[in-house]
């Protein structure tokens, strides 16, 4: 039987915490002329992924 891969998208994006899994914000890659301070300052950070979508991302993980 072949071994489970991880999706190698997701690896990149999702790291396992105790509470759950953290990923950082979109749209604070390029471009960042035209968008307020404020708007840069709150997308600074990271955040836990939606109990919703725990599952979704646990699946994608499942090879690690």
């Amino acid at each position: 039987m072949p071994k489970m891969k991880s999706h190698s998208g997701a690896k990149k994006r999702f790291q396992k915490t105790a509470s759950g899994f953290k990923h950082k914000h979109a749209n604070k890659s390029h471009i960042l002329t035209k968008m307020t301070t404020k708007r840069k300052r709150h997308l600074r950070g990271t955040n836990l992924v939606h109990t919703t979508d725990v599952g979704r991302v646990e699946s994608m993980l499942a090879g690690q």
